[in-house]
């Protein structure tokens, strides 16, 4: 259950980026990085290795699960956000997707490892190297179909760097849902376990 909701809050994390870069043009290099260096991390000793080892880097992802699964009946802002809920869901739907293509999947696997080795000459924020992940979304995700509308600015959604950013943050959504399955993570635990993942997350949110 701990690792389940490690990799739900880390789509729960990149949902709220995508959103954030889409809307307001606006993410720090940081949280940039700890999503991007997910998709290089080929063989991690553990889940949270995924993510730099340190719980911290999940922590506004953790968060974001508690607020967005738990009970609103008694809180103010009763209303879910449906922008959220919808990237989440295609998230999710797109790796499933993907899943039954092993062409792609191991397509994807050699164009990761291309970019990785990319990172002797780029750090993994730059623009190029965002650019590579951008493709790899644009050319191997795209096509597997139900694409995912991103919504936002129309003035930030033009220029070229945001569109960029969004894919490749995309794409690390899709790298914490094949992760998420890989742990067990089912759809129907999100509506079967969902107290149970909101008291993980909660108790992981101590320990920080």
């Amino acid at each position: 259950m701990k690792d389940q909701t490690l990799t739900f809050a880390a789509i729960c994390q990149v949902a709220h980026h995508v959103q954030q870069v889409s809307h307001h043009n606006r993410i720090n290099e940081e949280d940039m990085a700890v999503l991007l260096n997910s998709l290089i991390q080929m063989s991690p000793e553990n889940t949270l290795a995924v993510y730099g080892s340190d719980m911290i880097n999940l922590k506004q992802g953790l968060e974001l699960l508690v607020e967005h699964l738990g009970d609103s009946s008694n809180n103010a802002k009763k209303d879910k956000d449906p922008e959220f809920t919808r990237y989440l869901i295609n998230l999710i739907n797109l790796e499933r997707r993907l899943n039954k293509q092993p062409k792609q999947l191991s397509l994807l696997g050699e164009r990761l490892e291309a970019c990785n080795r990319q990172l002797d000459h780029y750090p993994i924020t730059s623009e190029t190297l965002i650019a590579s992940f951008a493709s790899i979304y644009s050319d191997i995700i795209s096509p597997l179909g139900a694409s995912i509308q991103v919504t936002g600015n129309p003035a930030i959604l033009k220029q070229t760097n945001n569109q960029h950013k969004i894919r490749a943050l995309l794409l690390s959504g899709i790298r914490a849902a094949v992760l998420w399955r890989q742990v067990g993570g089912k759809r129907r635990n999100i509506l079967f376990h969902r107290k149970k993942i909101i008291s993980t997350a909660k108790e992981l949110l101590n320990s920080i």
